[in-house]
């Protein structure tokens, strides 16, 4: 079997990864992919940096095992931890990672106050740090640590009191006032964008890494010209690490199937 009929693979602590997904559905419907959630040893953004890339590198090998043609880490902490890590010992697949949406937020608002929502890991990473010295010329960056959010998706809470309660101890008067756009910095946060838009009570541009993402993966199975050559609409399997059904509809409940 020729590998342009091979799955892609998204992987990701849990469900979060599934907003990037839907971006790849989008933009390319005719190819086949597998997604593993691995919701049983969520949230990565609370273990070290070693936990996260041994993670990361255990279900990479998996989905590898499942025949992908290429990984899609969607998630900004093992992206961080793992994923320079894994292109270097698996170079003849490609792997690509996701990253914050700093670069567009900054050059689209220039002098202007940002907040980026991550986890503190993700935060922490020298990968951010990296990133936020390059653009913090351009506009007031304000990392805004974000842990215990991405719990709220993982257990199907994306409205209500109590998610609007939490966002309100993270995006405080002081923290949102005069911000102009908002990063979101984990894949999870996309699914109550509308909720962290109503803490921040005004208008603010959202940015997240989703679509970017999806673009890079199409360039590069093109380059590698392993793009799918099927008509027909392709195949979503999921799997969960916890192998519980709520899980399981949760993460059907979140996917858009083309």
């Amino acid at each position: 079997m020729e590998k342009y009929n091979n799955p892609v693979a998204f992987l990701d602590s849990g469900v979060g990864g599934i907003s990037v997904l839907n971006e790849a559905v989008k933009m390319m419907p005719n190819e086949d992919y597998i997604y593993l959630g691995d919701s049983r040893n969520a949230p990565y953004g609370t273990k070290t940096t070693e936990e996260v890339r041994d993670l990361t590198e255990r279900n990479v090998e998996f989905l590898l095992e499942q025949g992908a043609k290429a990984v899609v880490i969607a998630c900004n902490t093992a992206t961080s931890a793992a994923a320079d890590y894994l292109r270097d010992k698996y170079k003849e697949v490609p792997i690509i990672g996701v990253e914050p949406a700093l670069k567009p937020a900054a050059l689209n608002n220039e002098g202007e106050k940002i907040l980026v929502m991550a986890t503190p890991m993700t935060l922490a990473e020298r990968k951010f740090k990296n990133l936020m010295t390059r653009y913090e010329e351009y506009a007031k960056i304000v990392p805004v640590p974000c842990g215990g959010l991405m719990e709220f998706v993982e257990m199907g809470k994306l409205q209500g009191k109590e998610l609007e309660e939490f966002l309100g101890t993270l995006l405080t008067k002081s923290v949102c006032e005069s911000a102009k756009a908002v990063v979101l910095g984990c894949t999870h946060y996309p699914f109550i964008k509308d909720i962290i838009l109503k803490i921040i009570g005004h208008d603010v541009q959202i940015y997240d890494g989703g679509e970017g993402t999806a673009r890079q993966l199409k360039r590069r199975l093109s380059r590698d010209k392993i793009l799918s050559q099927s008509k027909d609409p392709g195949q979503i399997k999921v799997i969960n690490t916890l192998n519980d059904d709520s899980m399981m509809e949760l993460s059907e409940k979140l996917l858009v199937r083309k």
